[in-house]
C-alpha cells in the first residue's frame, strides 16, 4: 500500500470511526449472533494473493462488524465499562503509526519520561502518598501479579533456600476479591492451597479480625503469610474494604498488602469519596485501571508501588545486548513487570488527562455516581424490588422479589428477568452471586451514558418483571 491509499483509507476509516462513535446507540448492545456464525462466513485458509483493501473494509463491515458488542453503547450496564474517547483513540493512531517498542529508555526516550510524568499526575489526581511510584501494566491482572512475585521475593531468601527447604507462603483475600488472584497465586507458585478466603461482613467487605486470625494460625503451623489483597470496589458489589485496619495488621506482621481497585479507584478523583483510600500510608502496591472508568482505550492499568527496588529486583535482567550507557539515569520499564517488550501506552493516557483536565473527568465521574444514586432511589421506591448491596460507585445490586418464594425461586425468576431483559438489545446487563442470592448487576460508567439511556433501562427492566410477575 502506497502513501496516496493509505491516506484515502485512513480518511476513510476515521470517518467510519466517527460515525460509529455517533450512532452506536443505534445498534442492539449485545451482538446477537449464535456461535460459529461469524467462523462459517470465513474462509479457512488464508488468502494466497493479496486482497484489496475495499473488499476487506467491506468484510469488516459485512461479516466482523454483526458479531461485534458495543461495550462503548451508552445502554452498556453490564460487567464494568471498558472506555475508550476520542483523545484516546487518536493517541492510539499515533501509537500504531510510531510503532515503537518501548522497553528500555534507549527504545523511545519520551515514552518512558513521559510514563514517568504521567504515572506521577495520576498519584496526585487519585491522592496517593508522595513515596509511591507508579508504571503502566497492560491490566489490573498483570498488576496483582506483579505483587504476588514481589511479595514473594520480599518473603523469601531463596538464595538460602537453594536446596528446597522452603517455608510456603500464603495469600489473604475477601470471599469477594477478584478471580485473578487465584489464578496469579498458581501462576506465582504459592499454591491454591495457600489462598486464604476471609469472611465478609453484611457489607461485603473484608472483616480484619478474621484476616487476622488467619494469619495467626498459619503462623503457628509454619507457614508465612507473604501477601494481603485489600479490595477498593470488589467485582460483584464494588465493596470498600477496611483500608486503615487491614493496613495495621499487614505492618504488624510485616505482610505485604496490595489494594485492588481496578474500577472504583477512579472515584478517588473526586476529594468527596477520598475516603475509601484512608489508609493508604501503610499499602505496599495499589492498582486502578483507567482504562475502565478514566475514558483512556484498553488496556491502560496504572500499578504504584511504595517501593520500587522490591519490584525491579523480582524483574530486572542485565542480559548483554540490553545494557545501554544510560541504564544507571534512567527508569527502563522492562524492569517493572513481566514483559519485556511493552506499548506506548503512557501516549494516551497524556491525550485523555490533557484534553479533559481532571475538571473534567471528575465531571463525567461525579455524573455517573449521580446517575447511580438515582436508580438506587428508583429501585428502593419499588416494592416488587430490592437493593442487595450498598453503592458505593456507580454500581447498583438488585433483584426482583416475590413474597413467600424460596431463594431458589427467586434465583430462577432473576436468571428470567435478566434473560428477558437483555433479550431485547436494548440494554446489557449481568449478574453476580452475593452470600448465594443471584444478583442483578447495573454498572453505569460508559463515556455516553446520560440520565435518559438509565430511565429507558429502569423502563424495560419495570416491564419485564411485571410480565413475570403476571405470569407467576
Amino acid at each position: 500500500m502506497d502513501k496516496e491509499a493509505f491516506k484515502k483509507y485512513g480518511y476513510e476509516f476515521v470517518d467510519w470511526v466517527a460515525d460509529y462513535m455517533d450512532e452506536v446507540h443505534k445498534y442492539p448492545v449485545k451482538s446477537q449472533v449464535n456461535p460459529g456464525d461469524i467462523k462459517e462466513k470465513l474462509p479457512g485458509s488464508p488468502p494466497h494473493e493479496g486482497e484489496p483493501m475495499d473488499r476487506i473494509f467491506a468484510d469488516f463491515k459485512d461479516i466482523i462488524f454483526p458479531g461485534i458488542t458495543h461495550w462503548q453503547h451508552p445502554s452498556w450496564f453490564a460487567y464494568f465499562p471498558a472506555n475508550n474517547s476520542p483523545p484516546s483513540i487518536l493517541a492510539e493512531l499515533l501509537t500504531a503509526g510510531l510503532g515503537a517498542q518501548c522497553m528500555i529508555w534507549q527504545t523511545s526516550p519520551a515514552a518512558a519520561e513521559l510514563e514517568e510524568v504521567v504515572m506521577d499526575w495520576l498519584k496526585q489526581m487519585i491522592g496517593l502518598p508522595e513515596d509511591m511510584t507508579g508504571v503502566i501494566q497492560d491490566t489490573a491482572s498483570t498488576a496483582t501479579l506483579c505483587a504476588l512475585l514481589s511479595a514473594r521475593e520480599v518473603a523469601t531468601n531463596f538464595q538460602a533456600n537453594i536446596k528446597g527447604a522452603r517455608m510456603p507462603l500464603a495469600v489473604y483475600a475477601s470471599e469477594e476479591t477478584h478471580s485473578s488472584l487465584e489464578k496469579g497465586v498458581k501462576i506465582a507458585g504459592y499454591g491454591k492451597e495457600y489462598l486464604r478466603y476471609i469472611s465478609t461482613d453484611e457489607n461485603f467487605a473484608l472483616i480484619p479480625e478474621k484476616l487476622e486470625e488467619a494469619i495467626q494460625k498459619d503462623i503457628k503451623q509454619g507457614i508465612k503469610p507473604a501477601l494481603v489483597v485489600a479490595n477498593i470496589g470488589t467485582t460483584s458489589s464494588t465493596a470498600i474494604d477496611p483500608l486503615e485496619a487491614i493496613g495495621e495488621i499487614c505492618k504488624h506482621y510485616n505482610v505485604w498488602l496490595h489494594v485492588d481497585a481496578a474500577f472504583a479507584g477512579t472515584a478517588a478523583l473526586l476529594l468527596e469519596k477520598r475516603d475509601m483510600l484512608k489508609g493508604a500510608d501503610k499499602i505496599d502496591s495499589l492498582v486502578f485501571n483507567p482504562h475502565k472508568w478514566m475514558f483512556t482505550n484498553f488496556d491502560c492499568s496504572a500499578y504504584f508501588v511504595k517501593n520500587p527496588e522490591h519490584l525491579v529486583r523480582t524483574f530486572e535482567i542485565h542480559p548483554e545486548y540490553l545494557k545501554t550507557g544510560q541504564d544507571a539515569k534512567v527508569k527502563n520499564y522492562r524492569d517493572w513487570g513481566i514483559q519485556l517488550g511493552r506499548r506506548f501506552r503512557a501516549l494516551k493516557l497524556w491525550f485523555v488527562i490533557r484534553s479533559y483536565g481532571v475538571k473534567g473527568l471528575q465531571e463525567m465521574v461525579r455524573e455517573h455516581l449521580r446517575l447511580a444514586q438515582l436508580f438506587k432511589s428508583w429501585v428502593e421506591e419499588d416494592e416488587h424490588f430490592e437493593i442487595l448491596a450498598p453503592v458505593n460507585v456507580s454500581l447498583v445490586c438488585f433483584r426482583l422479589k416475590k413474597a413467600g418464594a424460596s431463594e431458589e425461586e427467586l434465583t430462577d425468576i432473576n436468571k428470567k428477568l435478566l434473560d428477558n431483559i437483555n433479550s431485547t438489545g436494548k440494554v446489557f446487563l449481568t449478574h453476580t452471586s452475593l452470600k448465594g442470592k443471584y444478583t442483578i448487576r447495573m454498572a453505569i460508567g460508559v463515556r455516553a451514558t446520560q440520565e435518559a439511556h438509565v430511565v429507558e433501562a429502569w423502563k424495560i427492566i419495570k416491564e419485564k418483571a411485571q410480565e413475570i410477575l403476571g405470569q407467576s
